[in-house]
């Protein structure tokens, strides 16, 4: 079945930078788009990053542009998420997802604080 792991997250001071890792298994990762999702408490989940199959392609959320860089590794199924210049608003539970299967990782938790 599809698994989705994710790791990298923790707590950082504003300005900091952060890297999450998320190792995909059960699915042919090549071939599919891979994404980047947040939620803040009390708030909706929204996209963060998008990547397509080759990493050529990658879209941003208007709010992280230019401090966020998404990336792949399709020989390790893993994709990654480079956070820089972190913002306290930064600070959400961020989740893995493969758009075409519909499935999600557990989640790794980003806290930026001071």
């Amino acid at each position: 079945q599809v698994q989705l792991v994710e790791s990298g997250g923790g707590l950082v001071q504003p300005g900091g930078s952060l890297r999450l890792s998320c190792t995909a298994s059960g699915f042919r990762f090549s071939w599919r788009k891979m994404s980047w999702y947040r939620q803040a408490p009390g708030k909706e989940r929204e996209l963060v990053a998008s990547i397509f199959t080759d990493g050529s392609t990658t879209n941003y959320a208007d709010s992280v542009k230019g401090r966020f860089t998404i990336s792949r590794n399709n020989a390790e199924k893993t994709v990654f998420l480079q956070m820089d210049s972190l913002k306290p608003e930064d600070t959400a539970m961020y989740y893995c997802n493969v758009p075409s299967l519909g499935s999600w990782g557990q989640g790794t938790q980003v806290t930026v604080s001071s």
